[in-house]
């Protein structure tokens, strides 16, 4: 069983915090699908994440291509994962189920803390995830390093 990992991002945005988390799972062994709602931020994504630094180098692509069951890193706006990923990042809001939870190594739903509504959603995402019995965990940045906030142990 897996658990749901909440990534409260307060000192640092996305395309900065983001690829920590998948260096720190991709070291794990785990293929990766970042999931969003929307194709125009994943490709903003995907620009960010080709152009860090050359000495972190993050192997990733765009869904859609023809090799996506390759890619240690999948970006997509869908539910399937075409890559095998046994950890499931979700950005923006993106849907994430219980039975993923259940059924993943690892989720993680990363969100904005200066966006109110983005904070909004994460903290019903938290509640679904919760009440349908999954382990959660919270995570902020707020001291400048990741710190454990909250836990839920699931069902």
């Amino acid at each position: 069983m897996g658990k749901a990992m909440f990534y409260h991002l307060t000192r640092r945005p996305l395309e900065q915090a983001l690829p920590q988390l998948l260096e720190a799972s991709l070291s794990r062994g785990w293929k990766v699908a970042v999931r969003g709602p929307e194709r125009g931020r994943l490709e903003w994504l995907d620009e960010k994440l080709w152009s860090g630094r050359p000495e972190s180098f993050l192997p990733h692509g765009l869904s859609g291509g023809p090799h996506d069951a390759q890619q240690p890193v999948l970006l997509t706006e869908t539910a399937d994962l075409p890559n095998g990923a046994t950890c499931l990042m979700a950005i923006d809001g993106a849907a994430v189920s219980a039975e993923e939870v259940n059924a993943l190594e690892r989720v993680c739903l990363v969100f904005n803390g200066y966006e109110e509504e983005a904070v909004s959603v994460a903290r019903g995402q938290w509640k679904t995830l919760t009440g349908a019995g999954c382990a959660a965990e919270y995570w902020s940045e707020e001291s400048g390093r990741w710190e454990k906030k909250a836990e839920s142990e699931g069902a």
